[in-house]
């Protein structure tokens, strides 16, 4: 079976689709095209796979196309013979999906603080909303490094956690190098074949 994956380079829900392939040994059989997408900036083949307009948009051989991130890695689960990425059951269930939903907070805040700090024009920022989600950030920190350990099992809320940090390093966003085992943790994570082949490229393009 064939796959194409419209991506985005700088995008950290498409690089956790696409690490998610790597990780289940899929991502050879997916084809990645590279697509600009903003709320400002209308992309009309993407649009035309996805009434969002956003990437990750994985199309299927039938042409038929699923979109988020946590659709896509939940079909690709169902394509490998490995253990899930996704724990079918139990506690480890719950903690994965938790932390994938930490993962996606984290990434949503990094975005709302770039509009209100660069992406916005100046004098439509709201430096109160910029701080309230910085808040979220360094408090997320200070959980996480609480509950991860540097020999955890790779699933798909440490996936999503590994790709947003990534992404939140990437784009300079506030630092959570001062909590020492979530360090420990995303360094070991970030050395994993599957992050060294989708490094993170490319500024946003909203006009």
């Amino acid at each position: 079976m064939s796959l194409t994956l419209l991506y985005q380079t700088h995008s950290p829900y498409a690089r956790k689709a696409l690490v998610f392939a790597h990780e289940a040994g899929l991502a050879e059989r997916i084809e990645v095209v590279h697509h600009e997408t903003s709320p400002t900036l209308r992309n009309e083949a993407v649009f035309s796979r996805n009434p969002l307009g956003k990437v990750p948009v994985l199309i299927r051989e039938d042409g038929g196309a699923l979109f988020d991130s946590d659709v896509i890695c939940a079909y690709l689960d169902t394509l490998h013979a490995g253990a899930p990425l996704i724990p079918a059951e139990g506690e480890r269930r719950w903690q994965a999906l938790a932390l994938q939903s930490v993962a996606q907070g984290l990434a949503d805040a990094g975005i709302a603080i770039r509009w209100e700090a660069v992406r916005r024009p100046e004098h439509l920022r709201y430096p109160p909303l910029r701080d309230g989600y910085i808040d979220k950030l360094l408090s997320s920190y200070a959980w996480l490094d609480d509950v991860l350990h540097p020999d955890d099992e790779i699933d798909i809320g440490r996936i999503a956690l590994a790709t947003t940090l990534s992404w939140l390093e990437f784009r300079g966003l506030p630092s959570f190098r001062d909590h020492a085992r979530l360090c420990l943790w995303f360094d070991r994570f970030e050395a994993r074949a599957s992050m060294r082949a989708t490094p993170l490229s490319g500024e946003t393009h909203d006009a």
